[in-house]
């Protein structure tokens, strides 16, 4: 297992599970990123390896993995290819509605699944009916939308009400808009539905829903858990771009050099600081979701404060990632500029991260407004 600013944070089943997958997800990264989506071979290896799946509920099949290991397992999966972490990342995080279902309703979508996948944005319209409701609209960001057997949606219906619905992947037509700068192997297509059916056993309130499962990580905010998801893939990927660095440091010199790029004293300061800002901000991203699920484990809410220590930390981790890969880059001059060079794919992907909506820079404004007393809308924290 790579050294890294989250090894530390990995349990010893997750480790193996990686060490099983790792060299299938490694070898499939090129084919991914110009195929734009999962090749076969890696989704079978992380499903086998258990980890699309890792915040399943207990009482629906899964693994009691700790959060925090969990999204260490996330920044592992994409040190290898950034686009495998994502999707591990966003199906991940997706099970954990599950805990919000019925428990056989729960086991029969969630639990017999491959990977799950969806989008909460309340893009579609739901017309009532005597058992459910159908739906129509269309969605943008389905990642993994292709190794998917089920599918989340938000939906609004009788005068604004917010659900989630689960489908299954066939109810949902996936359009092929994810021609990108980077993430290209995510495969995060628009998908649409039309006059769909969905029973309301399988709608989630996307407001004041009640558990119904006793595994505490239902319990975590369903944002926070998102947006760190989302920085621990960045930061697994940054991790990736030090590291390539760093090898290739200690083999080449610049162009009309003598010396090792690892004999400047400029690339060592660079080297030293980013390892300083990549424990330090990873540190308190995986603190921050360890603290959380402390509090939930004795059955009691995530109070704002929590939330806005958890979004904070994931921001900050994706906004030093980005600065970081960057960095690398620069640093490895030539070597990086072609489409085969890992480096390049770490940058390419790490230009693309911050500009979701859980981590985007505007979230230091919402942030602040907290921290100096100030109103501001709660609600997506």
């Amino acid at each position: 297992m790579e050294s890294s600013s989250y090894a530390d944070w990995l349990t010893e089943p997750l480790c193996v599970a990686i060490e099983e997958a790792a060299p299938v997800v490694s070898a499939g990264a090129n084919e991914a990123e110009a195929a734009r989506a999962l090749p076969s071979s890696t989704v079978e290896a992380l499903s086998g390896a258990g980890l699309f799946t890792m915040l399943l509920p207990t009482d629906v099949g899964g693994t009691p993995h700790r959060p925090e290991a969990a999204l260490a397992a996330l920044s592992s999966i994409a040190f290898h290819d950034g686009a495998a972490g994502w999707c591990s990342m966003i199906s991940t995080s997706t099970c954990l509605l599950a805990g919000f279902l019925e428990t056989e309703v729960a086991r029969s979508t969630f639990g017999s699944a491959t990977a799950v996948g969806g989008v909460f944005a309340p893009n579609g319209v739901g017309t009532p009916t005597d058992d459910g409701l159908t739906v129509s609209g269309r969605w943008q960001w389905g990642s993994g939308l292709a190794h998917c057997d089920w599918v989340v949606a938000g939906v609004t219906f009788g005068g604004g009400n917010g659900v989630t619905v689960v489908v299954p992947r066939s109810d949902v037509e996936a359009h092929d808009t994810w021609q990108t700068v980077g993430m290209r192997g995510t495969g995060s297509v628009d998908f649409e539905m039309n006059d769909v059916f969905v029973p309301r056993e399988r709608m989630i309130p996307q407001l004041g829903a009640m558990p119904k499962s006793s595994d505490s990580r239902v319990l975590l905010p369903n944002f926070s858990i998102l947006g760190a998801g989302v920085a621990a893939v960045a930061l697994g990927i940054a991790e990736r771009a030090w590291s390539e660095t760093v090898h290739l440091a200690n083999e080449r010199a610049p162009q009309f050099s003598q010396r090792l790029l690892a004999e400047q004293s400029s690339v060592q300061s660079v080297i030293a600081r980013s390892r300083a800002r990549l424990d330090s901000c990873g540190g308190e991203l995986f603190r921050s979701v360890e603290a959380a699920h402390h509090i939930v484990e004795q059955g009691e809410k995530v109070p704002l404060a929590a939330r806005v220590r958890i979004r904070g930390a994931a921001a900050l981790v994706v906004e030093e990632s980005a600065a970081i890969g960057t960095e690398m880059f620069r640093l490895s001059g030539g070597a990086a500029v072609y489409d085969t060079s890992v480096l390049g794919r770490c940058l390419r992907n790490l230009s693309v991260i911050p500009q979701h909506i859980m981590v985007a820079p505007r979230l230091f404004e919402t942030l602040g407004r907290h921290h100096l007393g100030l109103d501001f809308e709660s609600s997506m924290i």
